[in-house]
């Protein structure tokens, strides 16, 4: 397990109780009482620094190297019933944003979502979950898929952002984000969107139109990154702690700003920290809002997401 800087008093502690338990096994000392102390003391940091987490730890979190990520949810959720489909039939296949048909308790999805890499090579070959043009068509060549069929949508949303590269923008990155948005807004199936991590900008945004949008506790969801923002605005990385704050990013803010609808609790700690726990979780929460949505007719569905959509952004003085 890898631990953040704020973790480190929960590494001390855990540390203690390995040597605790194999001083036990290796003397005849009885420790049980020692061990019981350290794991109640355990207990107690975790609960003091997880329920008061800064609006910057929890994009540290969101960006945590053993959080799950896209394919790990996949495989947890649809078993070996998912079946992957490639290219978008004009370019290339973008291994950054993954795509396919699965069942998640026993419902067929339309899954479409960006897959981070979990070592260097796997890094590179996904392009650290930052998509080009034509992962944005293939998503939409995808959900029109669905649509033709009546298959509802799933997209899982984990990215830092789109690519920002020079043969991006000549192959039509903005224009590309823009059309998902358009025809996500008017697709005549239930979208459920879940948002598993990082949800940067319009990388996010490209598949982030749903008629239930759900964050996990601990991930992001903004305009901008913090460091960005802070480069930006201080012309320095180092306020990026107070731009995490101001940005309103975390899952209580959106959801109090009525722009994601639920948030799907994490274990204590981080979904990396039980991972069946967490996916578990996951499922109920999508499976929940589809359950909301499957008995509504088409018209009414895209009524529904246009209205909810139209009005974000109203606020009175």
């Amino acid at each position: 397990m890898e631990y953040l800087d704020f973790e480190l008093p929960i590494k001390e502690l855990e540390d203690q109780l390995d040597k605790c338990q194999i001083i036990g096994l290796e003397s005849n000392v009885d420790v049980t009482n020692t061990c019981k102390q350290i794991e109640k003391k355990l207990e107690e940091t975790k609960k003091k620094i997880y329920k008061n987490l800064t609006a910057w730890q929890r994009v540290q979190l969101s960006r945590h190297p053993n959080r799950p990520y896209t394919m790990d949810h996949i495989r947890a959720l649809c078993g070996d019933t998912f079946l992957e489909l490639f290219g978008d039939r004009g370019f290339k296949d973008d291994k950054a944003m993954v795509g396919g048909l699965g069942k998640i308790g026993g419902q067929s999805f339309m899954i479409v979502g960006q897959q981070k890499g979990f070592n260097t090579k796997t890094r590179q070959f996904r392009n650290f979950g930052m998509a080009n043009p034509e992962g944005y068509r293939k998503a939409l060549r995808l959900m029109k898929m669905a649509e033709k069929f009546n298959i509802p949508v799933l997209t899982l949303i984990d990215t830092p952002g789109a690519y920002p590269g020079l043969e991006a923008e000549e192959r039509g990155q903005g224009e590309a984000i823009a059309r998902n948005i358009l025809e996500m807004m008017r697709l005549k199936t239930p979208i459920v969107t879940v948002i598993v991590g990082e949800g940067a900008s319009g990388g996010a945004l490209g598949i982030g139109v749903g008629d239930r949008v759900l964050m996990m506790e601990n991930t992001w969801y903004s305009v901008i990154s913090p460091e960005s923002c802070s480069s930006i605005l201080w012309k320095s990385w180092e306020y990026k702690e107070k731009a995490a704050d101001a940005l309103k990013l975390t899952s209580t803010d959106m959801k109090k700003q009525k722009l994601v609808d639920d948030i799907i609790p994490e274990p204590l700690g981080g979904a990396h920290y039980d991972r069946e726990t967490a996916f578990k979780t996951v499922q109920e929460y999508i499976l929940k809002s589809f359950d909301e949505l499957k008995d509504l007719s088409t018209l009414q569905l895209v009524e529904q997401r246009m209205d909810k959509y139209s009005k974000m952004g109203e606020f009175k003085e």
